[in-house]
């Protein structure tokens, strides 16, 4: 391998760690922040450029990505929101591309095919960023899933209408009955290959049994699912969508507690690290995209960007706000699922952000087609790095403004709390099952010490529940309690530290106990956190 390229790996990668400091620290956005630091690198004299090969980004940094997607997002709630999930990530994606093609036809005399490929590149918003500000806000769980569920499905849409639009630049005849056939045969074979390839991987780490096995098992899941229709030229994208919605149903009965411990570190690792870095790589393309167009582009490549940015931010305005209330003009939906004040499908229309997807996708454009160069490839890659950047760092700098203006923070928080509630209860109802089942043993004959000490943890926990009731106005003991216990947990860890120094620990029990605090510390955060004391976090 070329050294080279190891290098740019290893500053990347320093990069990105650099940069995420920064971002909590300064309380930027991550993926803005690193927009933006790539943009300013890019331009730096002596440093070569960098190219994003759209393959690295299709191939070994969008499935993974996808697949956890996939396996977070509650199919309970993708299944009842599918209707408006569906209605975004096709409906909006198409007609967002639709209305950019016939705008650059009409003002800049594109050929309506290239407008369409401009469009299918542009359509798809990213996930990313707002759900980053939306959790940290802490908007209703069902915007979240809304929003996260379009995101899973409008790349599929905009990849397939690229491959449509491509081949109309190439001369090909497509109608639109065609095209309409072609893309549900394209999502009912990725359907169909996700969830064949998710049951027998989950079947498989379940037989291994060996929680190493099993994470690497998972790590390859979304590559099996991803990489056989992006060669048979579909998409991959659904077919990945599809096994991490599959595992996300089906994995809590096949996957071993040791096994989600490993998981939930590494996969975090994986998200962290591939997100930050397709917003960096993005960044450092806008060299890349100047020299593309040369000195004299740059003015109606300018003027080209900021119309197509204004097109796709109003565009769906005009399409979220009637695909959401129309249907409820039907009977049987309106009493299934209620009308919304407008708040909620104003954030969704303005929560349309592209991301890394888009550049490469338009970085995919061949330099020639059917004997000739593409037709304003340079105009395309610029316009869509400037709609990035626009909806990047300007809606997404506002996101946070809007989302306190429409008073949708607090409705979070409440859902919130409504939820610990739900949550505290469900805990509840299992300690009693647990008592329950220790009064059993007690009467079966183990012995008494035995179930007493654990009947007194299992009430200290059930106490510990009672204090934590929501709406409570008394200083709440658990908050106290927990606290306790970090400390005691770091005179323990200092206990052991000290008899290490003194060598009467082995490093293998050394190991192993710090193992254990680790974890004992892991609980008593998530305990806090679910109390709401975010400063302890």
């Amino acid at each position: 391998m070329n050294p080279a390229i190891l290098i740019l790996c290893v500053v990347l990668l320093l990069a990105v760690a650099a940069l995420s400091v920064a971002s909590r620290r300064f309380n930027i956005p991550a993926p803005m922040l690193m927009l933006i630091a790539g943009v300013a690198v890019s331009f730096v004299p002596g440093i070569p450029p960098v190219v994003l090969e759209p393959d690295a980004v299709l191939l070994l940094l969008l499935p993974p990505i996808l697949y956890s997607s996939g396996v977070g997002m509650s199919w309970r709630g993708f299944r009842f929101n599918l209707r408006p999930i569906l209605l975004l990530a096709i409906g909006c994606v198409v007609f967002t591309a639709l209305a950019v093609a016939s705008v650059v036809n009409i003002v800049f005399a594109i050929p309506w095919a290239v407008g369409l490929v401009l469009g299918a590149v542009v359509a798809p918003p990213d996930a990313v960023a707002p759900m980053a500000i939306a959790r940290r806000l802490g908007l209703p769980r069902r915007l979240i899933t809304i929003l996260e569920g379009e995101s899973l499905v409008n790349d599929a849409t905009a990849l397939v209408l690229f491959g449509f639009a491509l081949s109309a630049v190439g001369g090909a005849q497509l109608t639109i009955a065609d095209a309409a056939l072609q893309f549900t045969a394209v999502v009912a074979s990725e359907l169909a290959w996700g969830i064949a390839v998710a049951a027998a991987m989950l079947r498989l780490r379940h037989l291994a049994n060996d929680p190493r096995a099993e994470v690497l098992l998972a790590l390859a899941t979304p590559f099996i699912a991803f990489w056989p229709p992006h060669q048979l030229h579909a998409s991959g994208v659904v077919a990945c969508v599809a096994a991490g919605l599959y595992v996300s149903w089906n994995g809590r009965n096949l996957i071993r507690s040791p096994t989600r411990l490993q998981g939930y570190f590494i996969w975090d690792l994986v998200n962290w690290v591939i997100e930050a870095l397709l917003f960096l790589l993005t960044g450092l393309q806008a060299r890349m995209v100047v020299e593309e167009l040369g000195t004299g582009g740059l003015t109606r490549a300018l003027w080209a960007g900021a119309i197509v940015s204004l097109t796709v931010i109003v565009v769906r305005f005009i399409w979220v706000f009637p695909a959401t209330y129309l249907p409820r003009l039907i009977p049987a939906i309106h009493r299934a699922d209620p009308s919304p004040n407008w708040r909620q499908p104003f954030l969704i229309a303005f929560t349309g952000l592209r991301g890394a997807v888009s550049i490469a996708a338009a970085l995919s454009i061949p330099i020639t087609i059917a004997g000739g160069p593409f037709p304003e490839r340079g105009l395309v890659l610029a316009a869509t790095f400037i709609v990035i950047t626009v909806t990047l760092l300007g809606q997404g700098a506002m996101l946070p403004t809007v989302i306190r203006w429409l008073g949708l923070a607090s409705t979070g928080r409440a859902e919130a709390e409504a939820n610990r509630e739900e949550e505290r209860t469900a805990r509840l109802e299992s300690i009693a099952a647990v008592l329950d089942t220790l009064d059993r043993a007690a009467e079966g004959g183990t012995p008494a010490p035995v179930v007493d000490t654990l009947r007194r943890h299992h009430e200290d926990r059930r106490t510990h529940l009672n204090d934590n009731a929501v709406g409570s106005t008394a200083p709440n003991p658990a908050v106290a309690a927990d606290t306790l216990r970090i400390t005691l947990i770091d005179a323990e860890r200092a206990a052991i530290a000290r008899a290490y120094t003194e060598n009467r620990l082995t490093d293998e029990a050394r190991r192993r106990i710090e193992r254990e605090l680790d974890l004992e510390l892991a609980r008593v955060r998530e305990s806090l956190a679910g109390i709401g004391d975010a400063s302890i976090r």
